[in-house]
């Protein structure tokens, strides 16, 4: 078995059970989704038949399921829990059906935070008077700390995430277009190991100035800086996420000044990265040394994101967190610069260790030279 296949650990369930248990909820109501995945090992499919694993404040989870769906939840590793799957048929009311197993005088439950809201709403008329809150604020504590089966996933999500950066060279070229480069590299992701391609951004001249720009016909041309920003998701279900710049032939005087700047404050964020530490630190860390430089006002995000099963989670790399770092809580450190005749990002994923942090990219983080 793979560390891959191996990221999911049974006792999850025992300690999100014993999280609801220590909260204020009457129960948990977990849809598919990362929460659910985390839970049960169960990647369920987003229907508009309920799928749910409840978690009561006090006795036994139960999952309910659509009767035709019970073998792939039974086929997953839902299925070697213990857990009792409660089936239902087309003609049921699965919202009830959750009701009629909870004590009536349930005040607070908490909610998948990626639950349609056309789920919780019947879950509301269902549940006249309990208030509704996201379940993350009882997860989000186990889910923040990877384990060591989590962090090797992260490793591997990384490496093959590496791989794509490296062919990236022999993909961009003048004259062909973002689009086709970034057709090209999302077939990449998959070929190198990821289940799926979740985004690609191939931001070339002006367009490297919109850190979230989209593919576009723009075609490529020499001289450009090209910030290339591509995740996937590996079939553990973590996810990558990687930026690197390059230039297409001789880069502008002005872009290679502040690129300097750039790899000076990304280094210095993930240096200050420690046990302890907090996120707001972290961000200052970049954020101080672009700002010196004179180009604070171009650096227009946080410094990042956590990242697991989804590529955006928590603990986010900004000021005003203060909770500290702690072992095992992993996030992006990406800080960019966007004048906007071109612009720059580096990002790499980084996990907190007890001595600092240990980067899961090892891609050069240098300006690279490809050929116009």
């Amino acid at each position: 078995m793979t560390s891959a296949e191996s990221a999911f650990e049974p006792e999850r369930l025992t300690r999100a059970r014993q999280a609801v248990a220590e909260s204020d909820l009457g129960a948990v109501f977990l849809t598919p989704g990362p929460d659910l995945r985390y839970v049960t090992g169960y990647d369920a499919i987003q229907l508009e038949r309920l799928t749910c694993l409840v978690m009561p404040a006090a006795g036994d989870p139960f999952l309910v399921v659509p009767r035709l769906e019970l073998p792939a939840a039974q086929a997953s590793p839902a299925g070697e829990l213990g857990l009792e799957m409660v089936p239902w048929d087309e003609t049921d009311d699965p919202f009830a059906l959750v009701a009629s197993r909870l004590p009536r005088d349930v005040s607070r439950v908490g909610v998948a935070d990626r639950m349609w809201a056309v789920m919780a709403l019947r879950f509301r008329a269902a549940l006249p008077g309990a208030e509704q809150i996201p379940a993350g604020t009882v997860l989000r504590e186990l889910r923040m700390r990877k384990s060591q089966a989590e962090v090797e996933a992260l490793r591997e999500a990384g490496a093959a995430i590496d791989r794509v950066h490296r062919l990236v060279p022999g993909l961009l070229k003048a004259g062909r277009t973002e689009r086709e480069v970034g057709r090209d590299i999302a077939e990449a992701i998959v070929a190198e190991g990821h289940a799926v391609t979740d985004f690609v951004i191939v931001g070339s001249g002006p367009n490297g100035a919109s850190p979230h720009h989209e593919l576009s016909d723009r075609v490529i041309q020499p001289g450009d800086p090209v910030v290339v920003d591509i995740g996937g998701t590996m079939p553990s279900g973590y996810c990558s996420d990687s930026t690197r710049t390059y230039a297409v032939g001789e880069a502008p005087a002005d872009f290679r000044a502040y690129y300097a700047v750039l790899q000076e404050a990304q280094a210095a964020a993930r240096a200050a990265v420690r046990p302890g530490v907090t996120p707001q630190a972290v961000d200052a860390a970049a954020r101080d040394i672009i700002a010196a430089a004179g180009y604070g006002e171009l650096f227009i995000h946080r410094t990042g994101h956590g990242i697991g099963l989804e590529t955006h989670e928590d603990p986010y790399i900004v000021a005003g967190n203060t909770e500290p770092l702690d072992v095992g809580m992993a996030f992006s450190i990406e800080p960019g610069i966007y004048p906007g005749p071109h612009g720059a990002r580096i990002e790499d994923i980084v996990v907190c260790t007890a001595d600092g942090h240990e980067s899961v990219n090892g891609v050069t983080r240098d300006l690279v030279i490809v050929d116009a």
